[in-house]
């Protein structure tokens, strides 16, 4: 590896035997225009913000390296994503489950860092699904092949670990409470299995409280649910996917109180429901896979407007694989698609680029410096 002195001599030396011989290459003015939803001349509701693929998208290369790198035609390493599951954003930091490297990697863009969680022996992952935080950071994090909740605090530390192999079919879900207190996780189970519910733990002391749901087509009944969401309105919201639905459930009891959507082609219908978060003001947003976007309904089930669509190429806004999604305190949408493996992000008009939790913690990383 070069030191810095001879980074800068080597770029000295190549610039001068290229000068008068050809033109150094000039940075081109990109054309791309960032995608905005609705399309105009409809009213911008949503801007397509950026696309978080690796380490290199938070991560500041060293000036150094990049001269090196330049010199030499090489490309710059980076830890990439393999094939993400679920989002779940704290403060402006993005954490990301990721099946195929079997970890939690964590983009902080304002801190220009990269972590991962769960590479420890005592913490390690075997299938990470479903992720959420609780208001203290804590995060929890469901294994589908270990069948069990693994839960670390907000510098991710490997805490403890709740349930077992006897107590699940096939867990994928998983939602807290704000406070910590309670835990929700989804059991997807099987074609064979009555066992499609919700289990209900107390994290804190690791106790199982109750369950709700069964095998079927009622109210309240399930038939292959996947993931969970703690809504800003004390509720609790379940993506009942084999019946094509969200139902919303008093998280006290795991009483039913409605339910959203129905199978269908059209919008505000379900294909293939995926991940499900809900906004400050209450909205609830619906990721799926049929239709390659995410639908955004009012508390009251009524479609507002739905952002994406399906594109074999990849770009901004376009999906084969979406999976789970999140929205962060500020309203920022971030969406996963596992066949890109992309984690994009989409901002709500009225904040700002820098806005928010961005602004926070960059003026915080400004003041450590």
């Amino acid at each position: 590896m070069l030191d810095h002195t001879k980074a800068r001599l080597l770029l000295v030396l190549a610039l001068t035997a290229l000068t008068g011989c050809v033109g150094l290459p000039q940075q081109q003015k990109s054309d791309f225009v960032k995608p905005v939803y609705p399309s105009p001349p409809d009213e911008a509701r949503f801007y397509w913000q950026e696309m978080l693929t690796s380490s290199a998208d938070v991560e500041l290369e060293e000036e150094d390296k990049a001269m090196e790198r330049w010199l030499t035609g090489t490309n710059r390493q980076a830890t990439g994503l393999g094939k993400p599951f679920d989002v779940s954003v704290y403060q402006g930091k993005a954490y990301v489950s990721d099946n195929a490297r079997r970890e939690i990697v964590v983009f902080d863009r304002a801190g220009h860092k990269f972590q991962r969680i769960g590479t420890e022996d005592d913490a390690k992952f075997r299938q990470p699904f479903a992720i959420d935080h609780d208001l203290a950071g804590n995060l929890y994090v469901i294994d589908g092949g270990l069948k069990q909740a693994l839960i670390f605090d907000a510098e991710g530390n490997y805490v403890k670990r709740l349930g077992s192999k006897e107590m699940f079919d096939r867990p994928s879900g998983i939602a807290v409470s704000p406070d910590g207190s309670r835990l929700f996780i989804v059991d997807t189970a099987g074609v064979s299995s009555p066992n499609h519910r919700v289990r209900v733990f107390n994290p804190v002391s690791g106790e199982h409280l109750f369950d709700f749901g069964t095998r079927g087509t009622e109210p309240g009944q399930f038939n292959l649910p996947k993931n969970a969401a703690y809504g800003s309105d004390g509720l609790l919201y379940v993506n009942d996917s084999g019946n094509f639905r969200i139902q919303v459930f008093n998280p006290e009891d795991g009483s039913f109180i409605r339910s959203v959507g129905s199978i269908g082609r059209t919008r505000g219908n379900f294909a293939r429901p995926k991940g499900i978060a809900i906004d400050p003001a209450g909205n609830l947003y619906v990721a799926d896979a049929a239709f390659g976007n995410f639908q955004i309904f009012n508390p009251d089930g009524q479609l507002l407007m739905f952002v994406g669509g399906r594109g074999a190429a990849g770009g901004p806004g376009q999906y084969m694989l979406p999976a789970g999604l999140d929205v962060d305190e500020d309203g920022r949408v971030y969406m996963v698609d596992q066949f890109f493996s992309k984690v994009e992000v989409f901002r709500p008009a009225a904040v700002g680029e820098d806005e928010g939790y961005f602004k926070v913690l960059k003026e915080r990383v400004k003041r450590e410096e």
